[in-house]
C-alpha cells in the first residue's frame, strides 16, 4: 500500500497513536508559500514518530500546484505550473507504484 501527495496540505489531521503501515510519498514545491516551514517540520516529525516508511521530495523553483498546467506560470502568485517539477514528480510517483505493485 502507498499514498502520494502532490503539493498537498501537510497539517496533522488527528492525533495518531499507532504506526503508519502504508508507504508515504510527499512531492512538494520547495518554494510553496501555502505550506509554512512549521507545517513541513511537523509532518516530518509525525512520520518519524509513526515509524512510517516515508519520503519527502522537494522541487526547486516550484510552488503550489506545480503539476497543474492551468495554474499559470507566475510563481509570485504562490501557485504555478512547473514542467520540470511535474515530470520529476511523476517519475517519483511511478517509482513508488513499481515498488508497491
Amino acid at each position: 500500500m502507498g499514498i502520494v501527495s502532490f503539493h498537498g496540505d501537510l497539517g496533522k489531521a488527528e492525533d495518531r497513536t499507532t504506526t503508519i503501515q502504508t508507504k508515504v510519498l510527499v512531492l512538494h514545491g520547495a518554494d510553496d508559500p501555502f505550506v509554512p516551514e512549521k507545517e513541513v517540520l511537523g509532518f516530518q516529525k509525525e512520520m518519524q514518530e509513526a515509524k512510517a516508511d516515508w519520503q519527502m521530495i522537494f522541487y526547486t523553483g516550484a510552488v503550489h500546484s506545480f503539476s497543474h498546467k492551468n495554474a499559470g506560470n507566475d510563481n509570485s502568485k504562490g501557485a504555478a505550473y512547473n514542467e520540470l517539477a511535474e515530470k520529476r514528480s511523476f517519475t517519483h510517483f511511478l517509482t513508488l507504484l513499481k515498488e508497491i505493485l
